[in-house]
């Protein structure tokens, strides 16, 4: 179902700080959202709205992580039009989606997973109706495997739920990140340890970071939407 404006009582306005985001105001309520580039298709039950003839879906930042760290005060957004993206992590495509919203067409997103139902979901509802986006079933452990149908990208995406999540950041980084290139990295303490303080889990994904060439840019809190969890914005430096 299309959501229509009628009247008033719905707008959508560009977010302040971003652009490819905005904001659906609805009833004086505000919901984040971007730009459906496959028409009247829903990726994770988001509505969609119709508004001066373009469609837009709500992004929900109890499902997205990176929506949670634009709302929870992200200054920095280094994804745009035109942007090429490695997602490590890429699951069934609810963050993903919105990502390549963003990049538009001239964009590309390459999406790494190693779970085959996630990915064939993510082919279902994500690739196949976007061509800015390309599934690739591997182990972000080993870009090696993967780098060839990669390239150089401008941009790193991380949200992997593993013991150790810092590591082939950057790994993948070094392989593929163009110098003065961008990452983000979804840190969940619970992933790496279950025992110690999730501060101390933090500072240590952190100075592994540092170690590797990176400068930590932000760092955002996700509650309440994520428990324990950081999400950390950076700028590679150079190659280890």
């Amino acid at each position: 179902m299309i959501l229509k404006n009628k009247g008033e009582k719905m707008k959508v306005i560009p977010h302040e700080k971003f652009n490819g985001i905005y904001w659906i105001i609805e009833n004086k309520e505000k919901s984040l959202a971007t730009k459906n580039l496959a028409r009247r298709i829903r990726v994770y039950g988001e509505k969609i709205f119709e508004y001066e003839g373009e469609e837009y879906r709500t992004w929900i930042p109890y499902r997205s992580k990176l929506a949670a760290a634009i709302l929870n005060g992200l200054n920095n957004l280094p994804i745009k039009n035109g942007s090429k993206v490695l997602y490590l992590g890429v699951a069934t495509g609810t963050t993903s989606s919105h990502v390549s919203d963003i990049i538009g067409e001239n964009g590309i997103l390459y999406g790494i997973d190693f779970a085959p139902k996630a990915l064939i979901q993510f082919e279902k509802n994500v690739a196949k109706h976007r061509k800015n986006v390309i599934p690739i079933f591997s182990d972000a452990r080993k870009p090696s495997l993967y780098k060839h149908l990669v390239g150089e990208v401008d941009f790193i995406y991380c949200d992997i739920a593993q013991p150790k999540q810092a590591e082939p950041l950057s790994e993948n980084a070094y392989a593929m990140l163009k110098k003065d290139g961008w990452i983000m990295i979804a840190i969940k303490a619970r992933s790496i340890d279950s025992i110690e303080a999730p501060s101390r889990v933090f500072k240590k994904e952190k100075e592994i970071l540092i170690k590797n060439g990176f400068e930590i840019i932000e760092e955002i809190n996700l509650e309440p939407y994520e428990r324990d969890h950081v999400m950390l914005l950076g700028r590679f430096l150079g190659k280890y």
